[in-house]
């Protein structure tokens, strides 16, 4: 299966993700912080989530949100083996994203024409991705590995690539992110932030994705 089959079966998700250009990143242990993020996102306008699996509830929460907000493309983050991304796909995951390049999980997804958002560091790890067919990739941890500089350098060497750098990123560095060429999106916690739901603060978490969209906007504008 091809590059192109893969994002055809994707529904879209490719396509919604270069819309809104933020994506949040959550780690969620149950149903009602899972409910307190949802709502706030759709009242922002941000109709994208990737679930860590990092708590035993990820696969719970998936299901859940899959079935009670429909409105919303949900992915799930941190997927380390074969293992968590059978649970993933079970649970309702529509994408998987691995924070490294595993080879294994690559041609697992593929065989299934799931669409598999892996994670790269250096220019060798984008080679594999890219030789497997993935031309979407998580470019982790962005900030600790060069950030824009590093994107910037990376854009001419491979020019099909778009990348989803995450780690690092904030309100604050946001644009110099988005206003690269390469660049199809941004992914990161600050928009999911652990303390927040927690407390059940709908409110700043509102603020902060639509700000995120803002800046978004904002940055499309740029020539």
């Amino acid at each position: 299966m091809n590059g192109e089959a893969v994002t055809e079966r994707s529904g879209g998700i490719l396509e919604a993700m270069a819309q809104v250009r933020v994506i949040p990143v959550a780690t969620l242990e149950s149903e009602v912080e899972a409910r307190i993020l949802a709502d706030a996102l759709q009242e922002a306008g941000i109709l994208i989530l990737e679930v860590t699996f990092r708590t035993a509830a990820a696969s719970e929460v998936i299901r859940y949100l899959r079935q009670a907000h429909l409105f919303l493309r949900i992915g799930a983050g941190t997927i380390l083996s074969l293992e968590q991304a059978e649970q993933a796909v079970a649970a309702g995951a529509e994408f998987l994203v691995s924070p490294g390049w595993e080879p294994e999980l690559g041609r697992w997804c593929r065989e299934r024409g799931i669409l598999l958002i892996p994670g790269v560091a250096t220019p060798s790890e984008v080679m594999a991705a890219w030789r497997q067919g993935w031309e979407v990739l998580k470019f982790f941890p962005a900030e600790a590995m060069g950030g824009v500089r590093t994107l910037e350098a990376l854009a001419p060497v491979f020019p099909q690539i778009r990348f989803i750098p995450t780690g690092g990123i904030q309100a604050q560095n946001l644009r110099d992110y988005l206003r690269l060429p390469n660049v199809l999106a941004c992914a990161g916690t600050w928009l999911a932030d652990r303390h927040l739901i927690r407390e059940g603060q709908k409110e700043e978490l509102v603020r902060r994705a639509r700000e995120a969209r803002a800046l978004a906007g904002e940055t499309a504008r740029v020539p």
